[in-house]
């Protein structure tokens, strides 16, 4: 019998997981059942004990449940303790290990797909939300030369930064006027609801890449991007990366993911 995992969230009818799983492992030869849960805003915790109970060897967890799941694990890693938000949990003898992929794929997509370097760079991390939580670790460990993380609520985002030991700095969206960035990565929800976050396009700086966390859809973020003249992404191939990463927790092998970041980009 095939090992069984989902994608927990609500909504999740709409998620590429399912799909993005069954291509690993059909690539990699594992014999493997993915499925999506919908759990009710109030039923996370029951829908993955109903899970565990007919077999389920780990999931993916997707809004709005990371910040429960991470409260319902009983063995989160580092980086899932940074964030204080979990996408996976894998399930072993009794213990829920927890687990955040989600800085290692975007640095991934950065580094090895988009071939940029953080080291010696300048960052800015647009919003302190669950998002930001869960990339700026790894965005820290990168060791850019600056990393500054601008929200609306200057309160929330110097609270974010005083999480890390090197100097992580801090601003309101209305203090970036006359800043200018290498990398711009937005990880507000501007852009579910067809808006940019209010910054000014002077951030971007000469050769900057911009980077929106949302996938699948051509942002306001990254238009004011492209018409400053700089490079831009949308978040697929996080997507794809953060998936890799679960499914090397799993199963023991990590999957290509150059094919499948071509493949669903022409879906």
């Amino acid at each position: 019998m095939a090992d069984r995992y989902a994608v927990i969230g609500n909504p999740v009818a709409h998620s590429k997981s399912p799909w993005i799983h069954s291509e690993f492992a059909r690539s990699t030869a594992q014999d493997i059942e993915y499925i999506a849960l919908e759990a009710p805003v109030d039923g996370f915790a029951r829908t993955v004990e109903d899970f565990r109970a007919s077999g389920g060897k780990g999931a993916n967890v997707t809004l709005p449940f990371k910040e429960q799941a991470y409260r319902y694990c009983t063995d989160p890693s580092a980086a899932a303790r940074s964030a204080q938000a979990v996408n996976t949990l894998a399930f072993s003898e009794g213990r829920i290990h927890g687990e955040n992929t989600d800085g290692s794929g975007l640095l991934r997509d950065l580094t090895v797909n988009l071939g940029r370097t953080l080291g010696g760079r300048s960052v800015l991390l647009l919003g302190a939300g669950g998002a930001a939580r869960g990339v700026l670790g790894p965005l820290v460990a990168a060791g850019p030369a600056r990393l500054v993380v601008a929200n609306r609520s200057p309160d929330k985002a110097r609270e974010l930064a005083a999480r890390f030991e090197r100097g992580v700095e801090a601003v309101a969206f209305d203090s970036l006027a006359g800043l200018s960035f290498d990398l711009v990565v937005n990880a507000t929800s501007a852009g579910m609801r067809g808006e940019a976050p209010p910054i000014p396009p002077s951030i971007f700086g000469k050769g900057a890449l911009a980077y929106d966390l949302v996938y699948g859809r051509d942002t306001p973020f990254l238009a004011l991007a492209r018409a400053s003249h700089c490079d831009t992404s949308d978040g697929l191939g996080m997507l794809i990366e953060q998936a890799a990463d679960s499914f090397h927790i799993w199963r023991g092998v990590r999957p290509d993911t150059r094919a499948l970041i071509t493949a669903l980009r022409t879906r």
